[in-house]
């Protein structure tokens, strides 16, 4: 139940006073609040894009996912060219969809009113935003396992209240839903205090992750030795061309962990004091410090093999290994807390700004991030999570809907538009506004989105076709390509009687 948002209520857009967000007399309060009118100050440095992307890397799912690459039959220079590729690609399209957000201070739901028009813009909000719910249910359960571990290792007489069988509810242990309650409030309280507390929260994640990594491959290195460090992390079975297919099933990958991220950078880009300052942001957040943490990851994860007589890729279980009592809660908690740090960024103020889009007079953006929140624990993400051929095919799926989204925002801005937007317009319901469209809504976005997400998901739900299982890797990039290239057309033909 919502009830009709006050000013004072309103969340403070980047810690800012209520009202940071110019909204002028004449915007429709329909379409308006402080939290999605464009920012009256824009202080996000260089650093703090930086700091963002570290804390959407530095998590367990971030090592997990760089690990994983290293295991896939290829040769250390292989994956690392991989990666290079994918997160060139993600750095390039991160640019792409962050300079129409900062050039107007506006988030994306907002900014994609001019695309899908000023109603319109409400179905790429609701389909992101449902993703988000999705994943931030999925990443606050993984974090509580994480949690969870660290209990264990600390008070095995917890044992028997971890058990599913024993103590279950709804598929989760009743240890695991203590965890996963103490997680859901520390992520909504960092939330409620603002888009400034978040930032400085993110500050913090990204690089405590990195010295609790050096310090966990320094103590390796120091039981292994140097000699026992190896960038191969499973057997070679790929060479020559025959290694291509596996390379760019590792570079789509690589954009597809990002994806979610990515189209709604424009949240965060908003805030950045110059398109330049972002860009810098971006460079250092993601090709230069991708890499780098993926080389730490492969090395650490090398010298678990010496060290503890098997392969370990998961971060936690690794320092559950170690037998210090200090290191094990230090290096488990820094880990949950970047866990922490990129569920926020990715997963909870996508939702907030997306459902405060649909009604900004009764969600305010804190209204919109806890009905995310509420909506993680009703989907019961463990459930999900515990069950690999789900997740996989949720990936696919992900994919296949956001990659369109991408691409339409992309080709109206850019080739469209011609990168000008009427920031006033973004705002009227007036039936003369430059983006009311068609009652509110731009037929040919909403037919491209519909197009690129139905091709790009024929490889996933026909699994037995020849070669899908290998194409379905590839949705987001068939969602992307057949969005940009339909919406092109579809504006083209639709615009030239008009100019006739």
């Amino acid at each position: 139940m919502t009830e009709i948002a006050s000013r004072e209520d309103l969340v403070e857009a980047a810690g800012h006073p209520v009202g940071s967000g110019v909204a002028k007399p004449d915007y429709d309060p329909r379409l308006t609040n402080e939290d999605l009118a464009p920012l009256a100050e824009q202080s996000w440095g260089s650093y703090n894009i930086f700091a963002f992307w570290m804390s959407d890397v530095h998590s367990v799912g971030g090592y997990v996912t760089a690990g994983s690459l290293f295991v896939l039959g290829l040769s250390s220079w292989q994956v690392l060219i991989s990666l290079v590729v994918g997160i060139s690609i993600v750095y390039v399209f991160c640019n792409l969809v962050a300079k129409p957000s900062q050039a107007t201070g506006v988030p994306y739901p907002v900014i994609c009113r001019t695309v899908f028009g000023v109603l319109g813009a409400n179905i790429p909000a609701i389909i992101r935003g449902l993703i988000a719910v999705a994943w931030y249910g999925i990443q606050t359960y993984l974090a509580s396992a994480a949690l969870i571990i660290v209990l264990l290792k600390l008070f095995p007489g917890l044992g028997p209240l971890a058990d599913v069988g024993q103590h279950g509810f709804l598929g989760l242990s009743l240890l695991g839903w203590v965890c996963y309650a103490v997680l859901w409030v520390l992520q909504a309280a960092v939330f409620w205090t603002g888009m400034e507390s978040i930032r400085r929260f993110i500050d913090f994640c990204g690089p405590a992750v990195y010295v609790v990594m050096f310090l966990l491959c320094g103590y390796l290195i120091v039981k292994a030795g140097w000699g026992a460090i190896d960038l191969n992390l499973g057997e070679i079975r790929y060479a020559g061309f025959d290694a291509v297919p596996v390379m760019l099933g590792a570079i789509a990958l690589v954009v597809s962990y990002f994806s979610g991220p990515m189209l709604n950078f424009g949240d965060f880009s908003r805030y950045g004091r110059t398109f330049a300052a972002v860009r810098r942001g971006n460079l250092l957040g993601l090709p230069l410090n991708f890499l780098m943490f993926s080389i730490l990851v492969v090395v650490t994860a090398s010298l678990t093999i010496p060290v503890f007589g098997e392969l370990l890729t998961d971060p936690v279980q690794t320092v559950a290994r170690i037998d210090s009592t200090f290191a094990i809660v230090l290096g488990a908690l820094t880990f949950t807390i970047a866990t922490i740090g990129i569920n926020i960024v990715a997963n909870f103020i996508s939702p907030a700004f997306d459902f405060s889009n649909v009604s900004p007079q009764r969600i305010s953006w804190r209204a919109g991030g806890m009905i995310a929140a509420v909506g993680s624990v009703l989907i019961t993400p463990w459930n999900l999570y515990n069950n690999p051929e789900v997740i996989h095919y949720t990936l696919e799926v992900l994919g296949a809907f956001i990659g369109p989204l991408f691409g339409v925002l992309i080709a109206h801005y850019y080739l469209v538009s011609r990168q000008k937007v009427d920031v006033d317009a973004m705002f009227t319901m007036s039936e003369h506004g430059a983006y009311w469209y068609r009652k509110g809504y731009n037929p040919p976005a909403i037919i491209a989105t519909v197009l690129g997400a139905g091709l790009a998901m024929v490889p996933v739900l026909w699994t037995g076709g020849p070669g899908m299982a290998t194409t379905a890797q590839y949705t987001w990039f068939i969602g992307m390509a057949v969005g940009f290239v339909a919406h092109l057309l579809l504006t083209k033909r639709t615009a030239a009687p008009a100019e006739s």
